[in-house]
């Protein structure tokens, strides 16, 4: 199953708790929501991982020049 339709399945799941109306918007709400987290987490990822390195990066050319002015 793709992750829209595990998103709608769920969606309709949590939506059918209430018991005010049928499952439907719910199923839409849960399929949109997976369709953003699929781009919203591997941007998220990127972006720590590229926050990480370019913060190594920087401590490595302090402990290189001996610069510890940038650390304060």
């Amino acid at each position: 199953m793709s992750a829209t339709t595990i998103g709608a399945v769920v969606g309709a799941a949590i939506d059918s708790m209430s018991g005010d109306d049928g499952e439907v918007d719910g199923a839409i709400i849960g399929a949109v929501t997976a369709n953003v987290l699929k781009i919203a987490l591997p941007v998220a990822a990127t972006w720590a991982v590229g926050w990480l390195v370019l913060r190594g990066a920087g401590a490595a050319w302090d402990k290189v020049t001996g610069d510890d002015t940038a650390a304060d």
